[in-house]
């Protein structure tokens, strides 16, 4: 009667441990992944939102009278500035005549101030957009 040894290990248990120690890192590096882009995805957005209200801010601080006759002749005024580097603001002012439903009121009373941030993520714009109201003191 042979009795067979059981020292050290086989080729199968070998490969089976590769393949098992494989995937798990695999699955941990995607998970790390995963979590880096989703936090960097808040902190780009998070920084917009700061940028659009403080931009927002600007806007009340200088009151009606900055804005009054710009969208005159040419419809709603848009501006497209790098703020800060990789965020880009555009500021839309539209008369409160100009929005559907409101034509019959007097111009230059209230306008409508739209911030809208944009950013580059993964190769796609995403943007943050605040608006306000904003009217002449009596």
């Amino acid at each position: 009667m042979k009795i067979r040894s059981e020292k050290g290990f086989t080729g199968i248990d070998i490969s089976v441990s590769v393949i098992i120690v494989f995937i798990f890192i695999t699955l941990i590096s995607v998970l790390v992944y995963r979590v880096n882009s989703t936090s960097k995805e808040i902190s780009l957005r998070s920084d917009a939102t700061y940028l659009a209200i403080n931009e927002i801010e600007q806007v009340k601080i200088n009151g009606i009278d900055a804005y009054l006759g710009m969208n005159e002749e040419s419809g709603p005024i848009e501006e497209n500035v790098e703020i800060q580097e990789g965020f880009y603001k555009t500021i839309t002012v539209m008369d409160y005549t100009d929005i559907p439903g409101n034509e019959d009121a007097t111009s230059d009373i209230v306008k409508k101030v739209t911030v809208k941030i944009s950013y580059m993520f993964q190769a796609k714009e995403q943007s943050v957009e605040i608006s306000t109201i904003v009217s002449k003191e009596s």
